[in-house]
């Protein structure tokens, strides 16, 4: 059970609880040790995913919570929002959106990978390449958000390509492999089948986001744009380990010449990135890059990424 006042949770463990975690501890990086009621203050309007671990540190949800979390991957969380948390929805489509179903094989991988595209009518004008593509096509349902963008007249028409993976982790560390099946395998079946776009951007959050701003400092030329939420900045070629590496993919931008590139950036204020994110901001405002960026009183969910694709879809497109 939990009890909300202004900015104060207390959460009371239920039965079983031995730990409480959430965005606020990096989940399981940090868990909070809890026997009795515990109250944490969170920013003013927050919106709070959390669950309890056992004592074999196995996660479940709180049993007095029935407001699950918009999570495609895990089921325990539970959500929490704070007295001023607004969630803006973005314009609805005035009919229902078709999005097309891919296969193809790759060699780069060796296997069959599939990727689905939501084609607008009028022809597209601009590419959007996006990476976890079916939790962004499935739960965030960016396509019907560009949908109704696009009848309101506030975006021009936008392609979406929703780019799957089957190991995230490794596909988007750096991957070579994954370069050469964006590159040399997407992109040509893409542009084979819908026809070449003036612009190609990039889109992914966390790991996501990180391999979106290293394709485009790799590829300026085939790039113009990226929208990164909560992306993963904490990452190195020679590392591995999330939560404390350097900074590699900030210091490769610092340390290149100014890319015709435009950024869309944003991050939750409940999570582990929020700081590796405002020192990628600062850079791109220091070295002259055109962009934007926005932080979220939530953290590392989908809540804090659907908030921003409106946003992001019409700083990067918009008329």
């Amino acid at each position: 059970m939990v009890e909300v006042h202004n900015r104060h949770v207390t959460f009371h463990p239920p039965a079983g609880a031995r730990f409480l975690v959430g965005d606020f501890t990096d989940w399981n990086r940090r868990p909070i040790p809890i026997q009795a009621p515990l109250t944490l203050e969170f920013p003013a309007g927050a919106y709070v995913e959390y669950a309890f671990l056992d004592e074999n540190h196995q996660p479940f949800p709180d049993p007095d919570n029935p407001h699950k979390a918009q999570n495609p991957w895990w089921t325990y969380p539970r959500a929490i929002e704070l007295p001023g948390f607004h969630y803006g929805a973005p314009p609805q489509p005035s009919r229902a959106v078709e999005v097309h179903r891919h296969r193809l094989e790759s060699r780069a991988f060796g296997s069959t990978r599939r990727y689905y595209v939501y084609n607008p009518e009028p022809p597209a004008q601009a590419t959007l390449y996006v990476h976890d593509g079916v939790a962004y096509y499935r739960t965030a349902k960016l396509a019907e958000v560009a949908q109704g963008l696009l009848e309101q007249g506030a975006i021009k028409p936008v392609r979406i390509v929703f780019i799957e993976p089957e190991d995230r982790r490794s596909e988007y560390w750096f991957s070579p492999a994954y370069e050469q099946h964006v590159l040399n395998e997407i992109i040509p079946a893409v542009e084979s089948h819908y026809g070449p776009t003036s612009e190609r951007a990039l889109m992914g959050a966390s790991l996501g986001g990180l391999v979106s701003g290293w394709l485009a400092l790799r590829h300026p030329e085939l790039f113009h744009k990226v929208a990164t939420q909560s992306a993963c900045l904490t990452a190195s070629p020679e590392g591995g380990d999330s939560y404390n590496d350097p900074e590699w993919l900030t210091e490769q931008y610092q340390a290149a010449p100014t890319l015709p590139l435009r950024f869309y950036c944003e991050t939750g204020q409940i999570e582990w990135l929020l700081a590796p994110n405002r020192r990628f901001a600062a850079m791109l405002a220091d070295k002259g890059y055109p962009h934007a960026y926005f932080e979220r009183p939530s953290g590392h969910n989908w809540m804090t990424w659907r908030q921003g694709l409106a946003p992001a879809l019409g700083y990067l497109f918009g008329n």
